[in-house]
């Protein structure tokens, strides 16, 4: 048995998801392009992936892509963060892609690129109301004439993001008039555009209840991949697998005490002011991690039991009727931000289920 806390990561289906990511987009024939970012560009996830028959790996960090690379994992990689100015030369050398924003950085692409003597491949990024990353719509066309004057960069493409940041839904106002846009650039310009990314994973919405594509051909994937579930209104997605992650804890401590904190109540480790509610004496038991090592508001316990809070090395639960006892382990499925936390914590061993 590993040692605990680990996170056990079912490849397979991992593998069983990205194939029907890609049955249900394909159809449309819109390509999916699978970001790798909480995964942390984990070689094995990446490799499911591509057996899967997914073709581009997306990630937020060029350290990951170098990780990947370095593995020999063969795809197409796109760095899906506006690049760092400072980092420009390990951006042209390792990414095919780069999604960009800001002139200053596409210029310092363009003249790297000419230095590696490579043509490096831009998907320009438009704000789309999300008021996270882009390019304001009425500014694009004076961008772009900047843009078409360097020989080594190639705009390969536009996309949009949703749902990140403000929460905006990708509806088909939004798509309708992305597709406009990529339509109104390849006629000003005389160009045609590879790529026009319509989103992420919170496009499955979108994608149900409408026909009307448009130009719309890739889409961005990953909380879908991983654990099965649209981003909007975290519904699962049917034949998809939603515990592809298991987070196992051991328990460390478990006693009968009462419900309530004796004494007077200020901030915790944490700045904050806790509240509890009464209910006697209770089964208490902790579970050997923290909110060091896992957002632990995005655990669910796969047993019928609460959490009631934690500490940074500690999760105390309500073993209600369960005859929790020092050494058990408890299985926890995770949401989006425990995962990204968890993969992420040097504390917690992920163990590799084939």
């Amino acid at each position: 048995m590993p040692k605990t806390p680990y996170l056990e990561i079912d490849l397979q289906k991992i593998k069983h998801n990205a194939q029907m990511a890609l049955k249900m987009w394909n159809k449309y024939n819109i390509d999916v392009m699978a970001i790798t970012k909480v995964g942390l560009g984990e070689p094995y996830i990446a490799t499911a992936l591509l057996d899967a028959g997914i073709k581009m790996l997306g990630d937020s960090r060029i350290k990951n892509i170098i990780r990947m690379k370095k593995a020999n994992i063969d795809a197409t990689y796109v760095l899906i963060r506006t690049p760092f100015l400072s980092d420009v030369k390990r951006v042209v050398k390792y990414a095919d892609i780069s999604l960009n924003t800001e002139m200053k950085v596409i210029k310092a692409l363009a003249k790297e690129a000419k230095k590696q003597n490579i043509k490096h491949k831009i998907i320009l990024m438009l704000e789309m109301g999300d008021r996270r990353e882009g390019i304001l719509p009425e500014n694009i066309e004076k961008e772009i004439r900047t843009i078409l004057k360097f020989d080594s960069i190639e705009l390969y493409g536009i996309g949009a993001n949703f749902a990140c940041f403000g929460g905006i839904k990708p509806n088909q106002e939004k798509m309708n008039h992305l597709s406009l846009l990529a339509k109104t650039i390849e006629n000003v310009f005389d160009i045609e555009l590879s790529i026009i990314s319509g989103g992420n994973s919170a496009n499955y919405n979108w994608l149900e209840n409408h026909t009307n594509i448009g130009k719309i051909n890739n889409i961005r994937l990953g909380e879908s991949l991983f654990l099965g579930v649209e981003t909007l209104y975290k519904k699962s997605l049917g034949g998809f697998f939603q515990d592809s992650f298991t987070l196992v804890g051991e328990v460390i401590e478990s006693k009968i005490k009462p419900s309530l904190p004796n004494g007077e109540i200020a901030l915790n480790a944490f700045g904050e002011i806790p509240h509890f509610e009464d209910k006697g004496l209770m089964h208490r038991a902790i579970v050997g991690i923290g909110r060091e090592d896992v957002d632990i508001n995005g655990l669910i316990p796969r047993i019928d039991i609460d959490i009631l809070g934690g500490s940074s090395d500690h999760i105390i639960l309500d073993a209600k009727k369960e005859n929790l006892k020092v050494g058990n382990l408890i299985e926890f499925d995770l949401n989006y931000s425990a995962l990204l936390s968890a993969m992420t914590s040097s504390s917690v061993k992920k163990v590799f289920k084939e």
